[in-house]
């Protein structure tokens, strides 16, 4: 099957030198892969993305008004030229596409080993769902205890404030009187 080199290369671990936080979309470094590849589409015709996106792919949101749009912090909101963002959107929706199709077409063709695998799966994850419910089940019920522990000692301070309001009072009134 011609998929399988393919989706091996997307598999097989790639290190990435440039770690400093870029503009993402999908994830992906707009600088250093977008705008590259969509340059190269461009290039030979595969896409038809305006220059004007690839040249200036960041652009300030502006709202209904036209005026610019900020954040709750204060800060302009930037937003990714429309025609980049829809093309990532395309190839994202493709991406899904020939995952499932690649799925789709290893379970027609290995129809029992891909139950075993499932099968091996599940039965390998058995243990780990046990684990995480058993501990689930603990921290809520220790979340429980910690909560009506709260709670009754703050039933017990309101008692006590309660209680000594009266004596406080009549000391107070014995010594104006």
């Amino acid at each position: 099957m011609g998929n399988n080199d393919y989706i091996k290369a997307l598999l097989t671990p790639r290190t990435n030198g440039n770690k400093a936080r870029t503009r993402r979309v999908w994830s992906i470094d707009l600088e250093t892969v977008w705008l590259p590849t969509f340059m190269a589409s461009n290039t030979v015709g595969d896409t038809a993305i305006p220059q004007e996106a690839l040249g200036a792919p960041l652009r300030l949101a502006y709202g209904k008004d036209g005026a610019v749009k900020f954040n709750a912090d204060g800060k302009p909101i930037i937003r990714v030229a429309k025609e980049i963002s829809d093309n990532v959107r395309i190839i994202r929706e493709n991406f899904v596409a020939n995952l499932l199709a690649y799925a789709g077409a290893i379970q027609a063709e290995h129809t029992d080993d891909y139950k075993a695998q499932v099968e091996l799966s599940q039965q390998a994850g058995k243990a780990i769902i046990a684990h995480d419910r058993d501990e689930l089940s603990k921290a809520i019920e220790a979340k429980l205890e910690a909560e009506a522990k709260a709670k009754a000692e703050a039933v017990a301070e309101a008692e006590a404030i309660a209680k000594s309001k009266p004596k406080a009072q009549k000391t107070k009134e014995a010594v104006s009187a």
